[in-house]
């Protein structure tokens, strides 16, 4: 085995990678931390250090590490035909044929594919068919599209300004004219400004916080307003699993008013909340979906929309769409989405995810309710997350100084695992292989994290 010069690359890294989301000065300081391999649900950095993957890379290695038939899927493309672009009149088999699989995977409304490569540019190709649609039925004052704060929906200037990331939209003039945002459905926090609301079921918080929406359509105008965008659970924004009343109820306002639905469905999509989407989990009938991530479990990069009958049936009747990108049906990206998806149906992983997986992740990753620095431990399908709070009988949270995350986050990796730190939130969103053997490996070490991140805060 070649010897890896751990330091050598960091030296290298720092002085020429620009990492996403990372504050260089204090990368400088400690260096990268090098992921040279991985296989199943583990990856082994530099120093060959064994660690659990709790995050599936980044919420996308759905079928986890070594999955040969991704490989050689990707390998016959390229030796038959690595790239050819779908603009003027052509097209290339494994695209055709993955857009046909999709229209069969996903809801029934679903019967088209814009394909790209992220699922940022993904929700700009969607902002700009809403935008489209609404011009081509007559009514072009319909161009406000309404989102939730702490939501991500990417990082391109469309993609961040849908999201409500306020750290993103304070750099960069964000957001964009014609895109407002609503309270997310976050009970926890939405008790902060709003103290009546601590008496509220579950359920009751999640008619109003749906409620919130149709204030909004009413204040702007619902002859103005286009859509409305939201992932099923909010993945970064730190797993925020709404209540089960606040996504039928969101529908409901949605079809009242005559508002276009679109569900991202980056991280909820292909089989995380044990259904091949989100939106099926949360009983919605969306316009559109956003997709990437899991579809190629990762392997190699896809977005793409699907887009519904009734917008295709309008947008598409007269003339060109003038939007598109060189990669768009990438056929090597497309051949291995389709060996991906086709592993999935072989292995039966969704029903796998929904009876056994995911039933057994929540019994055990809810156990943690019971140690002293966690307020609230839920699951839903493979993602997870937990509070952690200063006193949990007062029901003290931590200040954003104490930077409570980080410090478990540390705790983690050094005890070999990756769980993801969101302010005073913990969040996995494990690969969908994952045995009960390996659950049970997540929790033993998460539980020591806890427990060394308490011995920190207590000093």
């Amino acid at each position: 085995m070649t010897q890896i010069n751990t330091a050598a690359l960091q030296k290298l890294d720092s002085a020429h990678y620009l990492h996403p989301f990372t504050d260089h000065t204090d990368l400088a300081k400690k260096g990268a931390r090098i992921i040279t391999k991985a296989q199943g649900v583990h990856i082994w950095d530099s120093n060959d250090n064994q660690i659990l993957d709790g995050m599936s890379g980044l919420w996308c290695v759905n079928m986890g590490y070594g999955q040969q038939s991704l490989v050689d899927a990707a390998t016959k493309q390229m030796q038959t035909l690595p790239f050819y672009n779908s603009f003027f009149n052509t097209s290339v088999e494994p695209a055709i044929e993955l857009a046909t699989l999709l229209s069969e995977i996903t809801p029934p409304q679903f019967n088209h594919v814009f394909y790209s490569s992220s699922g940022s540019e993904s929700n700009d190709t969607i902002l700009r068919m809403v935008r489209r649609y609404w011009d081509m039925q007559g009514e072009k004052q319909r161009k406000t599209i309404i989102s939730r704060k702490n939501a991500y929906h990417g990082s391109t200037v469309a993609g961040a300004s849908l999201g409500g990331m306020t750290g993103m939209h304070e750099q960069g003039d964000l957001p964009i004219p014609g895109i407002v945002h609503i309270e997310q459905p976050y009970l926890r926090e939405a008790v902060k400004d709003k103290p009546e609301l601590k008496d509220l079921s579950e359920d009751e918080f999640g008619i109003v916080a749906a409620g919130w929406l149709e204030e909004k359509i009413l204040e702007i105008g619902k002859d103005k307003v286009a859509a409305f965008i939201g992932e099923p659970v909010q993945g970064a924004g730190g797993v925020i699993i709404p209540p089960k009343t606040y996504w039928p109820e969101i529908q409901r306002i949605c079809d009242k008013y005559g508002i276009l639905l679109i569900s991202d469905e980056v991280i909820c999509g292909f089989g995380r909340l044990g259904t091949w989407f989100g939106c099926e989990t949360m009983g919605t009938k969306p316009d559109f979906m956003t997709f990437a991530k899991g579809v190629t479990s990762g392997y190699i990069p896809l977005g793409g929309a699907m887009v519904s009958q009734r917008v295709v049936d309008v947008i598409y009747k007269d003339g060109d769409f003038n939007h598109g990108y060189t990669y768009s049906g990438h056929p090597v990206a497309c051949a291995v989405a389709l060996a991906n998806i086709k592993l999935m149906q072989k292995l039966d992983i969704v029903n796998t995810v929904k009876n056994d997986t995911a039933p057994y992740l929540k019994k055990m990753f809810e156990a943690l309710n019971d140690h002293p620095l966690v307020a609230d431990a839920q699951t839903l399908g493979m993602v997870g997350g937990l509070v952690l709070v200063k006193d949990k009988d007062k029901n003290i949270g931590f200040d954003d100084d104490d930077n409570v995350g980080m410090i478990c986050r540390g705790h983690c990796f050094d005890n070999g695992l990756v769980m993801r730190a969101v302010g005073d939130r913990m969040i996995i969103a494990p690969p969908l292989t994952m045995a009960h053997d390996n659950i049970d490996e997540l929790l033993s070490k998460a539980r020591k994290a806890l427990d060394a991140t308490l011995k920190d805060v207590s000093k």
